[in-house]
């Protein structure tokens, strides 16, 4: 169950992570895995520790707010695969400010890596999946911010939101072809991403470290605690390997209840 035999996937961000660790769960469920960043020594290493495994991994370099270097990386695994069947679209960031002073170059850097990002990358692999008309899944990494607000966090939210949109057009476009579309919206999780938040917020409330954990990221959740990055790739893997429209159009929340739905 839950097998993708020799189905090729590409994960962008996937260097580290959430990405890094879909990646991983996806190469030992038989599929092929590109692993796709804008350090690409970083994904060098993390294709080898796959391949290491006895998985099957490509490295490319790819900035995803960049045109070409998504259609190059797309194309290049194309080249070595022949195919592309499920495509997450990962890379991204966080940067948190208030609303008045938020650069507008900031905003712009924020909602380019999360929308533009997942728009280019969206369009080359759909390409290759209605043309060979066998199907395939897309797969954006949204967040509870897909459907919560929270304070300091105003472009990361606007672009969670609308990811929703952009998944909810590619599942009708494509429900033709068999292209399903959905969106998992994680709650924290402790990565890197998450760990820089702390102190910034510490410092933009005016409170501890440990009470922006407690009173601020975990306080909703029905048992204080963070979601692994395993929650999140063992509901890509489901999301992955579903073979009908069935599912498609949806949002997934994986957040130990913090938003119910």
């Amino acid at each position: 169950m839950n097998r993708l035999d020799n189905k090729v996937c590409l994960v962008t961000g996937a260097a580290s992570g959430i990405g890094k660790r879909i990646a991983e769960v996806y190469a030992a469920h038989g599929a092929k895995v590109v692993i796709a960043d804008l350090k690409i020594d970083a994904a060098e290493v993390a294709a080898r520790e796959i391949r290491d495994a006895g998985g099957d991994a490509l490295a490319v370099a790819m900035d995803v707010t960049d045109e070409q270097q998504v259609v190059d990386g797309v194309a290049k695994t194309i080249a070595r695969y022949g195919r592309v069947d499920v495509l997450v679209s990962n890379a991204g960031i966080q940067i948190v400010n208030r609303v008045t002073d938020f650069s507008f170059g900031d905003w712009k850097k924020m909602l380019a890596i999360h929308l533009d990002g997942a728009f280019l990358t969206t369009r080359e692999c759909m390409k290759d999946m209605q043309a060979r008309g066998e199907g395939g899944a897309i797969i954006y990494m949204g967040s509870v911010h897909s459907h919560l607000a929270s304070k300091l966090k105003a472009p990361y939210v606007t672009a969670k939101h609308g990811l929703l949109g952009l998944c909810r057009t590619v599942a009708k476009e494509g429900g033709e072809h068999g292209i399903r579309a959905n969106v998992i919206c994680p709650g924290f999780v402790r990565t890197p991403l998450v760990d820089k938040q702390i102190p910034e917020q510490a410092k933009e409330l005016g409170i501890s470290e440990d009470e922006v954990v407690k009173n601020v990221m975990l306080k909703d959740t029905v048992d204080g605690e963070f979601t692994t990055v395993d929650d999140v790739a063992n509901v890509a893997l489901t999301l992955a390997a579903f073979e009908t429209n069935a599912l498609t159009g949806q949002s997934l929340v994986v957040s130990h209840g913090w938003f119910m739905q």
